[in-house]
């Protein structure tokens, strides 16, 4: 079962960036639950966060960067693919200038270093995502397969082929069956490396100039340069901690098998973005289906509520008195677009936190339906509003039951658009006579 987790206390890292040689702090920070995986430049003024989603990714040379406007975070790949084998969901992660340090080149100072923080369950699962169906995504020579799997992991296959160019490194081929202990020992501690020809290329350009053959696995004619290497394939077993880094960027986990020929960073991210999509359809799918528990008729007999306050469109599930599911189609209809704001819809974050409470009391109407009493909303803790809400958008409503007592009752609310949460809250409901005298 896997559920959410982050680190126990902060961890720091420093070194300089790979490509700009500029010194940098990278502070890794704990997060709550559902926070996700942000980053923050700490040097900009103010302060910019990058969330670790698809949607950030800005194209660069060998390697993965995310951006938000003209403020951006380079080479995270090595970083995140310790953070995607020790399964962390949630991090807030300080760095003061625009790329990662890059250390030995490896993921090994990351996953040691965190760690070093500890790891702690937040109590709350993650749903991974299942590969169901081939997907296939070329680029050039380059290709990548997702392909359903009967483990409950992720299996990688990688063919690396330099046999025409550099029969050195030749061809190698390794498969990986994903674990912690397993990266561990066979991925993190294999570094990023370059041939020799490409290494000067790229000093007379001017880039990565700080750096010399102890820095950095640079491979020529005779092997590795100052160096040697930790595993006689260690070229592979970088490319796939590369991939493993980049396919952090679907936000969950991924179980199934993806084959890998000659694959890089943009390919990587072309599959992380068809397997999106596949996602996407599914949960329309699902929340499309016809077999919901209440329509909006039934909803009009159980709550009190009418348009245009009324922000309940149908009820998927209910689990008992426990749990229940719905949605809320947000159009630009709404008549509260009119002036939140022009030019700018936005749906303010009060009518998000007063959906959940209807979902909720359509939760609790379960119970009341033979008592004569209603669950009137009386308070509200630990409200969070992470995203905006905008039309198109479908509003997915969960809302689970904590306790119930005679006079009052609690829920514990989450709203989603896809699989991100939107907003979160714990709502206090007091139980009332529906019929006053």
């Amino acid at each position: 079962m896997n559920f959410q987790k982050t680190i126990v206390k902060e961890v720091v890292v420093e070194d300089r960036g790979l490509f700009s040689g500029k010194p940098v702090k990278l502070v890794i920070k704990p997060a709550d639950v559902d926070h996700g995986i942000v980053f923050v430049r700490t040097d900009l003024n103010p302060p910019v966060r990058i969330p670790l989603e698809i949607d950030r990714v800005t194209q660069r040379m060998r390697r993965t960067a995310i951006c938000v406007g003209d403020a951006y975070i380079e080479t995270i790949e090595h970083f995140m693919g310790a953070v995607n084998a020790l399964g962390l969901t949630n991090l807030l992660i300080e760095i003061n200038n625009e790329e990662m340090p890059n250390v030995d080149g490896s993921c090994s100072p990351f996953t040691t270093a965190i760690l070093e923080a500890g790891i702690v369950e937040q109590g709350r699962k993650v749903e991974p995502f299942v590969i169901s169906e081939p997907v296939t995504v070329r680029e050039g020579e380059a290709v990548l397969y997702a392909l359903p799997d009967k483990g409950d992991t992720l299996t990688v296959i990688y063919e690396l082929d330099y046999s025409e160019s550099e029969p050195l490194i030749g061809r190698q081929l390794y498969r990986y069956y994903h674990s912690q202990e397993n990266f561990i020992s066979q991925i993190s501690p294999a570094r990023t490396f370059i041939l020799e020809k490409e290494a000067l290329h790229f000093s007379k350009q001017g880039i990565g100039t700080h750096l010399t053959g102890k820095d950095v696995l640079v491979i020529g004619p005779e092997g590795p340069i100052d160096n040697q290497f930790r595993f006689p394939d260690e070229c592979v077993r970088h490319k796939i901690a590369d991939l493993l880094g980049d396919i952090m960027l679907f936000g969950r986990p991924i179980h199934g098998r993806i084959v890998a020929y000659r694959s890089g960073h943009s390919t990587n991210h072309k599959l992380v973005r068809e397997l999106l999509a596949i996602a996407a359809q599914k949960q329309e799918k699902k929340t499309d289906k016809t077999d919901f528990v209440l329509d909006i008729r039934k909803i009009q007999k159980i709550l009190p509520h009418r348009y245009p306050f009324l922000l309940v469109d149908r009820v998927l599930s209910i689990e008992g008195d426990k749990r229940a599911v719905g949605l809320k189609n947000v159009t630009m209809n709404e008549p509260f677009f009119q002036g939140h704001y022009p030019g700018t819809p936005i749906m303010p974050g009060v009518l998000i936190v007063e959906a959940m409470a209807q979902m909720s009391g359509l939760l609790f109407a379960q119970k009341l339906e033979h008592t004569g009493q209603l669950a009137v909303l009386m308070s509200m803790d630990k409200v969070k509003l992470r995203r905006p809400v905008v039309p198109g958008d479908q509003l997915i409503l969960e809302t689970e039951a904590l306790r119930s007592k005679n006079r009052t009752g609690d829920c514990k609310c989450r709203a989603l658009v896809g699989d991100k949460v939107v907003a979160e809250a714990q709502i206090r409901f007091m139980l009332v006579d529906a019929d006053p005298e």
